[in-house]
């Protein structure tokens, strides 16, 4: 089932990644976007993380003080379908091509929005490759690129193939 993207997110590093009007994804990321910690996060494998606004949506309304980009998004999307993600699975994302490389492991950073944050999102049955989890997409999904292309607030990102 596709989706939107609704919101482009890039940071000179660390959180929250704010919002830009265009995306211009390549090879390593969206253009703009950096890493604090750029041995753990960043690179082909890592280039874009993906994260489903209702996660967020479901986590603030819980009482986290979360906003579309203070997870580390780049991509911040709706009505995909997360749960039915796999490693693997490539999307086009405006008139990118991304494939999902792997489940985003969340770091310690998120403890400033609540230490407890990080067992909402990810899990040992996620870690260990589990899509069967209750959390399986909630921390998001990495990817790499397929094909460089243009990505903004409105567009369709919907799966191509598996």
């Amino acid at each position: 089932m596709p989706g939107t993207i609704i919101r482009i997110n890039v940071s000179p590093g660390g959180l929250p990644k704010r919002p830009v009007s265009l995306g211009r994804i390549g090879a390593v990321g969206v253009e703009g976007d950096a890493q604090a910690h750029p041995g753990i996060h960043g690179g082909p494998r890592k280039a874009v993380l993906l994260i489903a606004a209702e996660v967020v949506d479901d986590l603030a309304a819980r009482g986290y003080p979360v906003v579309y980009g203070a997870l580390g998004e780049n991509l911040t999307t709706r009505g995909i379908d997360v749960r039915g993600l796999r490693i693997g699975d490539r999307l086009r994302a405006g008139t990118a091509t991304i494939e999902i490389a792997q489940v985003r492991v969340p770091c310690r950073q998120l403890d400033v929005y609540s230490e407890s944050l990080q067992g909402e999102l990810y899990d040992a049955r996620v870690k260990a490759g589990d899509s069967g989890s209750p959390r399986w997409g909630r921390s998001g999904f990495y990817a790499s690129v397929i094909e460089a292309g243009v990505v903004a607030p409105g567009d369709i990102i919907a799966p191509v193939a598996r």
